[in-house]
């Protein structure tokens, strides 16, 4: 691949990545709250039962996950609307260069495999899509839950940065990076069913374009194929993202991958598994669809002849 093509590349994954990180950051919170131990084992306190000699009172240890409506209400109530907007400095500081690497290094995988493997086959989609997501795990270290730094709301990026570091050193940059690993499938399921419906569309228009073709309804098809493929792959693996989660979680007693995995099944059910997961698609299909359309825009424009 050319310099310009890699630059191109960087420049359109890195704007749609923003772009919908963004228009999205409000639902990535609440997700991330829904998805908190903090919130899901609270206990909840029945009323007192009088028994002869004694007063007992009955508490559920688990009690059902509170609506995506009710979460984001209460945030609003007790926080203010600036809290919707919680970590999207960091988050775009993450977003920005990893998407740009995203679709930079899926580009130029893929063109490479195309010369030795049948072009656009689902094999060169499989190993292109494999190794960006190895990448992007490397390139992506959140810092932890915005959540209380001593008692007060951390309020921007350095102060969470030196209190990790003074806490947990280094390695608590690297926390909940083994689950990253595990969400690998879901990368790979993404791009070979966005890639399959892509390649559908094209087809239906007889367009021999590979990015973005020229009418609208072309535009936004590839809204759809990128919300349905992003749906799919979300609901597959979702479970890694809250393992992540409560991985990042300061003075957390959750140590890996597995002792988490077996740990949230065994005191909250395997549907604690899947906490979170309506606010989750909530964001991750229109972050889906801004992301690739915003990104295949400006590949289109930037390669289309003046």
């Amino acid at each position: 691949m050319s310099q310009p093509s890699t630059l191109l590349h960087l420049l359109a994954g890195g704007c749609g990545g923003t772009a919908g990180a963004i228009l999205t950051c409000p639902l990535e919170v609440v997700k991330t709250r829904l998805q908190s131990s903090q919130l899901s084992l609270r206990p909840l306190c029945l009323p007192e039962i009088q028994l002869p000699g004694m007063s007992v009172r009955l508490m559920n240890p688990t009690p059902p996950s509170p609506g995506v409506l009710k979460v984001l209400r209460s945030i609003l109530e007790k926080e203010g609307k600036r809290s919707l907007f919680r970590g999207l400095g960091p988050n775009l500081a993450g977003v920005a260069p990893s998407r740009a690497i995203y679709f930079a290094a899926y580009s130029a995988t893929k063109e490479r495999l195309n010369t030795v493997l049948v072009p656009e086959s689902k094999k060169v989609h499989v190993l292109a899509a494999r190794l960006l997501a190895v990448l992007t795990t490397y390139a992506v270290l959140t810092l932890s839950l915005l959540s209380r730094v001593k008692g007060e709301m951390a309020r921007n990026t350095l102060q969470c940065a030196m209190h990790v570091y003074r806490t947990e050193g280094l390695r608590g940059f690297y926390r909940g990076v083994t689950a990253s690993y595990a969400g690998v499938s879901e990368t790979i399921i993404h791009f070979v069913i966005y890639e399959a419906l892509k390649k559908e569309l094209r087809n239906s228009q007889h367009s021999p374009s590979l990015t973005l073709p020229a009418k609208n309804n072309d535009f936004f098809g590839l809204m759809g194929a990128a919300a349905v493929s992003k749906t799919c792959a979300t609901c597959i693996a979702y479970p890694h993202e809250v393992i992540r989660t409560r991985l990042r979680e300061e003075g957390s007693r959750y140590h890996s991958f597995t002792q988490t995995l077996q740990l949230m099944v065994r005191e909250e059910g395997p549907l604690a598994l899947y906490r979170g997961l309506l606010a989750h698609l909530i964001r991750q299909i229109p972050n889906a669809a801004i992301m690739m359309a915003t990104y295949e825009l400006i590949v289109h424009l930037a390669s289309s002849p003046l």
